[in-house]
């Protein structure tokens, strides 16, 4: 050691760095995870975690990120179209007949948030009362409506 206190060293590698070649990383293509065996569209299903724990909602699809697409429907339970993991779910055997709804246009991008433009900071905004909650579009609520007509 000889010196006073802790000394950080690197291990030296030697000879030339030219021979070496790294290995290249391949794009895999991500895949959805396989829907647990009880999972069916139509399938009415009971949540574990989150805002609507215990409320039984309606499994509709697979969306490409995995997450299962459900709904109450909204005019039912309160339940409105979500994205939720499979894992915080437990499936039952009561079906629900799903003919004649359509939920091709609902993907992940569906549920993207808007995005604000930064303000700049200043003292006034900071201290003021008002905070803008963000409201649901009203597209959005009336296509969840036309969407969930065929299940009630």
């Amino acid at each position: 050691m000889g010196q006073a206190g802790q000394q950080r060293t690197r291990q030296r590698q030697y000879g030339n760095k030219k021979g070496v070649k790294s290995v290249s990383k391949t794009a895999v293509a991500k895949k959805a995870p396989a829907l647990k065996k009880n999972l069916v569209p139509g399938s009415v299903l009971i949540l574990l975690a989150g805002k609507f724990r215990g409320r039984r909602v309606v499994f509709l699809k697979q969306l490409e990120s995995g997450l299962l697409l459900v709904t109450g429907p909204y005019a039912i339970n309160g339940v409105p179209l979500r994205r939720v993991n499979q894992r915080y779910c437990i499936g039952t055997s009561t079906k629900v007949d799903l003919k004649g709804a359509d939920y091709k246009s609902v993907d992940d991008k569906y549920f993207a948030r808007a995005a604000e433009k930064k303000k700049g900071k200043s003292e006034e905004a900071f201290f003021s009362a008002e905070s803008a909650k963000s409201q649901m579009p009203q597209e959005k609520k009336d296509g969840q409506k036309k969407m969930e007509e065929p299940i009630v």
